[in-house]
């Protein structure tokens, strides 16, 4: 599944609640998992690839080598933030730019597995951060939208150059 890139109306757009979990929904992660690790990623909603559904997958194994799949999750919905932390990140939608984003450091959220599952999940530092990234993408919420506007405004060659592409 290729992986859009800043312009694309999709990645603007509030994702669906996912009411059904069915073969669809499978077949769309099993996807995301197939780009997310050609891309090397930590992580990719579902917008990214298209499909404007509460969907996000996260590279755990990226992270830890003990962790041997990664972790699919539906509907999420973040629960509790704690404190503040400035970090430097990128996006697969933002090829080539990474930029200082000022996050919670500790979050905990909920969301359903593919069986339908509830799962509860508290994490802290890099991976709140990537649950935060992903979530902020099912809401239509990007990258550059954390920046200052003096910020933002370095980056708009970078940004034409990649809705041109």
């Amino acid at each position: 599944m290729p992986i859009r890139i800043f312009g694309d109306p999709v990645l603007r757009k509030k994702a669906q609640v996912i009411e059904n979990i069915d073969g669809s929904i499978d077949r769309l992660a099993r996807g995301m998992m197939e780009s997310l690790n050609q891309a090397r990623g930590l992580g990719l909603a579902a917008p990214q690839v298209g499909h404007s559904k509460a969907l996000c997958i996260i590279n755990l194994p990226l992270m830890n080598e003990k962790i041997k799949h990664p972790l699919v999750l539906i509907n999420p919905k973040i629960h509790l933030r704690e404190g503040e932390v400035n970090y430097e990140e990128g996006c697969l939608s933002f090829p080539g730019i990474y930029v200082d984003v000022k996050r919670p450091q500790k979050i905990a959220l909920t969301g359903l597995d593919l069986d339908g599952n509830e799962m509860e999940y508290e994490a802290g530092d890099i991976l709140a951060r990537v649950f935060l990234h992903e979530t902020d993408h099912l809401n239509g919420v990007l990258l550059i939208d954390h920046l200052s506007t003096i910020k933002r405004q370095l980056l708009k060659n970078k940004l034409k150059k990649l809705k041109q592409e």
